[in-house]
């Protein structure tokens, strides 16, 4: 029997860290003072026994830990010269390995890091604060657990970390890393260098699988593992260390390992484990949640297991509180306590009328995505139906991909040959998975909408709890369990009808793709131009297929910023696509590397003051000019965004890019007396806009493609302000989904998928 208590030990851990966090802070404290002190007199009355101390204590404890936690960031002398924008001299160690992310103005490289010497404004301080490591591309790339020293400005960060760190000066090398980081660098390059031969999506499957670098995955391909709900395989989570350590324990059974000693050997494995995949948090909650699993499939696993279910999620909580609040421990505790409480049971009832083997693949995965489902609900909007299915079809190649691969990698570091060897299988199975991923995201109704509202998510929820006692009555009996199944094949091949989608007379459809822009022209029955693809493919992909879009005859890139061309592969997926044009400015580089990448070609040039006809759309280039000047305190590629003047129906239309106040000012002077029906907003409502310019175009209507609850405070409320003093109405994807401009009885019109 499952120990009730050990688990409510973790939920009040759970419970407390949520508390403090999500809060204010003296109303959050005050409810946990609140809570002990009711608490503490049910068990003084014997209303409670007193094992139920253990939640509230718990609850107590992780609290006290996270406000702690909060309030030592806050006083943190990093926060107040992060407050005045200070320029000091830091020493700081790098805590996690260096990514490179999209910004504003180009590519950054961001990395945790921990400060412990500041020196600014006349005053050093020796401490010990968490601050996330800012710089340019071109600053030198500083690896995992190097101490150095640097000048950098300080920026204000959230409340995880004490500032943002922009270095201004070279980093200054005090100590390389520990022989311990060096070592697990070398593996995880032992690792990528087994598989580097194969094919392009298996050779960036392995290294995933292994130790969770996904950083060269292709996007599309990632995309499709999250419509499939594989996506716990490109992370690092406990089923990596389950297997690794399994294996390993397999192997030193067979050399004769027993007792005390096979338990020092799972424990050193475990700690291989986390100093390669990197000692993270989001890696140490992995490897608990490996652990209890490794715990449950021993004996009497069920009671074992959720005691240490609730023990690693209090011991993970009172180390970093912050978990609490994090998708990843979220989906981890759920899917680990699926399989130990809920798995056994629906074996158990399908072992009345099929094999044991068969009874567990089916349970262990359907338990995992059923607890799971109404937090992958809220993260993407979407259910996934093909998750158990592709689970089960995965799971056989899962364990030779991630064990071979990482012995590939061992034997590497000896024989290079060898490495390959081994490793060899280890891509065959990856091969196998990626076409389980591209096999599943193709069924037409792989994924269903569902949407991230209160509602929704609460009907789901109630949907799955209802699903704990009626599924073993339903998979007790073959005629039931086969019907369900039937029905949800039917369900998955037939493609549901969107009534009224795409609307009638559209013309235009700004796409909800998040913090980017994705235009779609009607070109003509199932066909649209379409200008910028958003960073998200799976986002522009969907968008085109609710517009029921088959063939893009052109494709314009405004400019190469993520947030307008990551979304390429979208835009290619099963459609017919013709022309791709862009900007002449080819910056930053490694945009268009990616689209050249997913083209297999180089864009076209958009060329300046060309006209042409594409279907039902008229479109003419007027900016970039040749020779234009860009401001120096302006973005390039922004100011070089590809303008076009579309026509539609009788409808006309600015679409704007990016640009910036300098540029608005050139097409003011070059377009005078431009009006348009509908305006695209530039730059998705930044605040650095030529008012006048835009108020100026008598546009009836603006879209303003932006993502919801952005760092960038788009769109900015003073450009709101000025536009509806204009007259002009004003909507956005972030609040209202696909903005579809629509043009009905020689009136234009707006309608919202929301």
């Amino acid at each position: 029997m499952p120990d009730l208590r050990a688990l409510a030990l973790g939920a009040g851990a759970w419970v407390g860290a949520l508390l403090v966090l999500v809060l204010p802070g003296r109303p959050a404290l005050a409810l946990v003072l609140l809570g002990a002190v009711v608490g503490a007199g049910l068990v003084a009355r014997g209303i409670v026994a007193p094992g139920w101390l253990g939640p509230l204590a718990a609850l107590v404890a992780v609290a006290g830990v996270a406000a702690l936690q909060q309030t030592l960031v806050a006083t943190s002398p990093l926060a107040a010269l992060a407050g005045d924008g200070a320029v000091v001299d830091l020493r700081l160690e790098i805590t996690s390995d260096v990514r490179t992310v999209a910004g504003q103005y180009g590519d950054l490289q961001v990395a945790e890091a921990d400060v412990s010497r500041v020196e600014g404004r006349g005053s050093a301080w020796s401490l010990d604060a968490p601050v996330v490591l800012m710089a340019d591309a071109d600053w030198p790339r500083v690896p995992l657990g190097t101490t150095i020293e640097t000048t950098a400005r300080l920026v204000p960060g959230d409340d995880e970390v004490a500032a943002l760190v922009r270095p201004t000066g070279e980093p200054r090398v005090v100590a390389e890393p520990d022989v311990w980081w060096d070592a697990a660098a070398a593996v995880r390059r032992s690792v990528r260098a087994a598989v580097a031969g194969r094919d392009a999506d298996a050779r960036e499957l392995v290294p995933a699988l292994v130790v969770g670098d996904d950083g060269g995955l292709d996007p599309a391909l990632a995309d499709d593992f999250r419509t499939t709900g594989l996506t716990h395989l490109l992370a690092v989570s406990g089923t990596n260390l389950t297997l690794v350590v399994g294996f390993l324990l397999v192997l030193g059974r067979w050399c004769g390992v027993r007792g005390r000693w096979l338990r020092l050997l799972a424990a050193a494995g475990i700690v291989g484990f986390v100093v390669t995949a990197r000692a993270e948090p989001s890696v140490v909650r992995a490897a608990a949640m490996g652990t209890v699993a490794l715990v449950g499939m021993g004996s009497n696993g069920r009671s074992r297991g959720t005691r240490g279910l609730g023990v690693a999620v209090l011991g993970l909580l009172l180390l970093w509180p912050r978990l609490a609040t994090t998708a990843g421990f979220a989906l981890s505790v759920l899917a680990t306590a699926g399989i130990l409480l809920l798995a056994p049971v629906w074996r158990d009832a399908m072992l009345h009328w099929m094999p044991r083997w068969v009874a567990e693949a089916v349970s262990i995965p359907l338990a995992a995505q059923v607890a799971c489902t109404p937090v992958v609900a809220a993260l993407s909007g979407q259910v996934s139906l093909v998750a158990v299915a592709a689970n089960l079809l995965a799971a056989p190649a899962v364990a030779p991909a991630t064990v071979l691969g990482l012995g590939g990698g061992l034997a590497g570091l000896v024989w290079s040959p060898a490495g390959v060897a081994v490793a060899a299988p280890a891509a065959w199975s990856a091969q196998w998975i990626i076409a389980v991923a591209r096999w599943g995201a193709d069924v037409p109704g792989a994924a269903v909408d569902w949407g991230t509202g209160p509602v929704p998510l609460i009907l789901l929820t109630l949907a799955c709890v209802a699903s704990v006692p009626l599924a073993p009555r339903v998979l007790r009996r073959p005629g039931s369990a086969l019907a369900c199944t039937g029905l949800l094949v039917v369900v998955m091949l037939v493609r549901p009808p969107s009534p009224g989608w795409p609307p009638a007379g559209w013309v235009l459809v700004a796409c909800d793709v998040g913090q980017g822009d994705g235009l779609v022209l009607r070109a003509g029955l199932h066909a649209g131009v379409v200008v910028d693809a958003g960073p998200d493919p799976a986002a522009m992909d969907a968008c085109l297929d609710r517009l029921e879009i088959a063939e893009v005859p052109l494709l314009v890139l405004t400019h190469f910023h993520a947030d307008h061309v990551d979304g390429v592969a979208g835009v290619l997926e099963g459609r017919e696509v013709g022309a791709v044009e862009g900007t002449g400015l080819l910056e930053p580089v490694d945009g268009v590397r990616d689209v050249g990448d997913a083209l297999g070609r180089d864009p076209g040039l958009a060329a300046y003051g060309s006209t042409r006809t594409v279907g039902e759309v008229t479109l003419q280039v007027v900016w970039p000019r040749p020779g234009m000047r860009i401001d120096p305190d302006e973005s390039a590629p922004n100011d070089a965004s590809v303008v076009l003047l579309a026509e539609v129906g009788g409808v006309r239309i600015l679409l704007t890019g990016d640009v910036e106040p300098s540029a608005q000012a050139a097409l003011a002077r070059d377009l005078a007396g431009l009006r348009v029906d509908v305006l695209k907003v530039p730059h998705h409502g930044s605040r650095h806009q030529d008012l006048d310019w835009l108020t100026s175009l008598g546009a009836r209507v603006a879209v303003v493609s932006v993502g919801a609850e952005n760092d960038y405070g788009h769109p900015a409320p003073d450009l709101l302000a000025a536009l509806d003093a204009a007259g002009v109405r004003t909507w956005r994807t972030d609040t209202s989904g696909d903005v579809v401009v629509v043009v009905r009885e020689g009136e234009v019109g707006v309608v919202a998928r929301d």
